[in-house]
């Protein structure tokens, strides 16, 4: 690659996506704390001064990492709705498989994402952007328009079972219940259970 074409590359949002990128990979290969801002600047093909043309340190760069996954996690998620009936058993399960298979594809990025102890704002709204859809298919299940008390207390046990099994997936420590059942079927056993004892009437 020439100079002209470098500089075209990154000019204006390119750089950013770039640094993105690299990080990413980094994180996946090295984990969150293995690597320096550096290496990934050297993996971007950029000079070690870039980077805070667009975050203020190593902290805010691996935000925007943890932020790229939460916005695809909801883009699986929307993409594991597109023939499945609103609020039905097979829509939810839906959203508990892509979460697992998301956690599978890329786990280091996944612990991270969950690691944050001080989130900014926007960490938040994109956390709150996966989880949406979760509740949303609740509320419709339910019959409501509105999330309530009512869907918050169904969707945190949903919530948390595919979360603990995608931990447990990605750690190794799930093949004993692999043996028993695939990943999918535990997700719609597990999903069809918590959705039973709140049944509408």
């Amino acid at each position: 690659m020439n100079d002209v074409t470098a500089k075209t590359r990154y000019h204006h949002g390119d750089l950013r996506q770039q640094l993105i990128t690299a990080t990413r990979a980094l994180v996946e290969e090295k984990g969150p704390d293995g690597f320096s801002v550096s290496e990934a600047c050297r993996a971007a093909g950029v000079s070690t001064a870039a980077p805070y043309k667009h975050f203020q340190d190593r902290t805010e760069i691996l935000q925007a990492v943890a932020m790229e996954g939460f916005g695809e996690m909801t883009e699986a998620f929307h993409l594991a709705l597109k023939d499945k009936p609103e609020g039905s058993l097979a829509a939810i399960a839906a959203i508990g498989i892509a979460y697992v298979r998301f956690a599978e594809a890329n786990p280091e990025v996944f612990r991270m994402m969950f690691a944050f102890k001080d989130k900014t704002e926007a960490m938040e709204a994109s956390g709150m952007g996966c989880y949406g859809v979760l509740l949303g298919q609740i509320a419709a299940y339910l019959g409501q328009d509105e999330i309530d008390e009512a869907v918050l207390a169904l969707g945190f046990p949903l919530w948390t079972f595919v979360h603990g099994l995608s931990f447990l997936s990605i750690d190794g420590k799930c093949e004993t219940g692999k043996a028993v059942l695939t990943m999918e079927e535990m997700v719609v056993e597990a999903t069809r259970r918590l959705l039973s004892e709140a049944r509408p009437a």
